[in-house]
């Protein structure tokens, strides 16, 4: 049914919220891509089935006599954030979170939790010190403050009536018909809210901009291509609340009296892309898009753009070209987007995050975002967590959080070793370590600012004491020139020869004049580069060299990798005292650089050795080592 008034949307409110609370349990199963990939569907196909037989699904109490215990609910949620312990199945009302959850555990979840209200504790959450059986209780999310994640993981992702019934498209009628363009405008600006994309530029002097334009003709892009390595916060949004994104980018139009909206996201997200469209759909069918909005005489209409795996259509320039049709490459600026953007006109551009803060920040009020986060640095920030860390998975903190916080509190620590680093900002951040401080840093724009580091979309990579800085560098400096566009000579040459420099670091070959050029190449990029992908490339060569430049010089003067991670800079070396001649190493040997004689110690010549590994591998008295 269409809604057709605001006080329709008011009534409507009421009626799908005292429908989900007449519900006697819902069950919330995670269906975002990582539960998914764990078979989340397939335990969601199971409970349907069980309820079925008990007679206690919503719809089949609708239809014959109500069960005892009165109907049950389903739904397939998006991401709950804790990615490491998925597939994920969450209980209302007692808040019950149970992980890694199987097909064959469905029958006792139902027996015990839904019919008796009791625990089944063997599928909570442990650590080493207590059993958490509800998900709030749990470190993980104790210490997240949820916004732009706000609904992700408590409604059913796909369904409209649930977005309305927590409050959705409050926030859009307040806008219509309690607000100008002019107050929205200033209410964005004065919350000071800033651009979640990476660059942090305000949203509220964009929104501006975009007003101040004469044309009549505007657009409201969303820009969803998020394609740094390790980061999947804008997909999670997109999976898990797509109705929020929808009504921000409204509000945007509203604000900017903009009347089309584009969505631009990556291919690679089908589940995000085919959430948006039936998002879309519905809110066209139930008025909230279209012409004449709540009867409000403003009309917007909104449109999903697949991406063809591009990092460089992340930039601003090169999406909006895309989205025309072209080849996503940036342009020389000015004009800028919200003088000349799509199809040529004033063009709010904003990435997933950011248009997912406006609907709070127009229904609580500026003053209430700036009470999260420091000064000039409000409100909160989505990280995806991965790397060498217990707990990864998607997580919302205020701006100003410390890494200490996310890595140790929230992550669970380090995993597999004793923390070195954190690379954060996605192949364009730093890398940020424990022996000058960083643990303590708070994580804002302008703290990271200061040393070389940047917030980015979001992503951030734990790495312990086994891993190797120089070739964290050559893995991001290897994604960045292959994702160069090659319209600029700095960006398209002069990362390759940075990735031939650290090729021949990594591989042996690197001598003091290859650091050299190193640091005078990224230099060079940084200051000539056309877009900011470009002038951002060399930022993990930067950063490392500046907080881990004795790895480097052990690389190419010692030889060595201290980590023990560069393939070509081991020696195998055989322990006299554990060797017992047995010559199995040496019938290994693809290339004969093993000798000795039976029941004495072998030895390995280093200038044959291909460092295979197959004698270490083969030798079951642990007499060979890397050094």
């Amino acid at each position: 049914m269409r809604i057709n008034t605001y006080n329709d949307l008011v009534q409507m409110r009421k009626e799908y919220k005292a429908s989900l609370d007449s519900q006697y349990k819902q069950i919330l199963i995670c269906a975002g891509t990582g539960c998914v990939a764990g078979g989340s569907l397939d335990i969601y196909a199971r409970m349907q089935e069980l309820l079925n037989e008990k007679g206690l699904h919503t719809s089949l109490v609708l239809e014959k006599e109500p069960h005892e215990h009165g109907s049950v609910g389903i739904k397939k949620s998006g991401c709950h954030g804790f990615c490491e312990m998925g597939p994920l199945l969450r209980i209302e009302p007692q808040g019950y979170l149970y992980i890694k959850v199987k097909v064959e555990d469905c029958e006792e979840i139902i027996e015990k939790s839904i019919l008796h209200d009791e625990v089944v504790e063997r599928l909570i959450y442990k650590d080493a010190e207590h059993s958490y059986s509800k998900q709030e209780e749990i470190p993980f999310y104790k210490k997240q403050t949820r916004i732009a994640l706000e609904h992700c993981g408590h409604i059913n992702a796909e369904s409209i009536k649930e977005y309305i019934a927590v409050g959705g498209y409050s926030a859009m009628a307040k806008a219509l018909f309690e607000m100008d363009s002019q107050q929205i405008v200033d209410e964005i600006s004065e919350s000071n809210l800033r651009g979640r994309g990476g660059g942090g530029f305000p949203t509220g002097v964009k929104w501006a901009q975009v007003l101040a334009q004469p044309q009549e003709e505007k657009y409201i892009v969303c820009n969803g291509d998020e394609g740094d390595p390790g980061a999947f916060m804008d997909r999670s949004i997109m999976e898990g609340d797509p109705h929020r994104v929808i009504e921000g980018m409204i509000i945007a139009g509203i604000a900017t009296k903009a009347h089309h909206g584009y969505i631009y996201v990556r291919a690679e997200y089908p589940l995000a892309v085919k959430r948006l469209n039936t998002a879309i759909a519905k809110a066209k069918e139930k008025g909230m898009l279209g012409k004449n909005i709540l009867d409000s005489g403003f009309d917007f209409d909104l449109h999903v753009n697949q991406g063809a795996g591009a990092f460089v259509c992340g930039e601003g320039s090169a999406l909006t070209a895309s989205i025309e049709g072209n080849r996503g490459m940036p342009r020389v600026k000015p004009p800028r987007t919200v003088e000349q953007g799509l199809f040529g006109k004033p063009t709010v551009l904003n990435n997933v995050e950011t248009f997912a803060n406006v609907p709070s920040i127009i229904l609580k009020g500026a003053d209430w975002f700036k009470t999260i986060g420091p000064e000039n640095n409000h409100g909160t920030k989505a990280f995806a967590l991965t790397g060498n860390v217990n707990n990864t998975g998607l997580i919302e903190v205020p701006m100003g959080t410390t890494l200490r916080e996310v890595i140790f509190d929230i992550g669970g620590g380090v995993k597999g070793g004793e923390f070195k680093a954190v690379q954060i900002g996605g192949p364009s951040g730093g890398c940020l370590c424990l022996n000058h401080n960083h643990l303590d840093l708070h994580l804002d724009y302008d703290s990271l600012k200061k040393v070389g580091a940047m917030i980015g979309s979001g992503g951030m990579v734990v790495m312990n004491d086994k891993s190797c800085m120089v070739e964290v560098a050559r893995f991001f400096m290897k994604f960045t020139q292959n994702e160069s566009c090659g319209k600029c000579v700095p960006c398209r040459e002069g990362t390759k020869r940075m990735l031939e420099l650290l090729e021949d670091i990594v591989a042996g070959r690197g001598t003091m004049e290859h650091i050299t050029m190193l640091e005078e190449l990224s230099q060079m990029i940084s200051e000539t580069a056309l877009c900011g992908l470009g002038k951002t490339a060399a930022y993990p060569v930067i950063s490392t060299l500046k907080y881990f430049r004795e790895e480097y010089i052990a690389h190419v003067v010692d030889k060595k990798c201290p980590a023990g991670e560069c393939k070509a800079l081991l020696n195998y070396v055989i322990d006299p005292e554990k060797c017992k001649g047995c010559s199995k190493c040496a019938r290994v040997c693809p290339v004969g650089a093993i000798s000795g004689e039976i029941k004495k110690p072998f030895v390995i010549d280093t200038s044959k050795c291909i460092k295979c590994g197959s004698c270490k591998e083969g030798c079951k008295f642990n007499a060979i080592r890397e050094e």
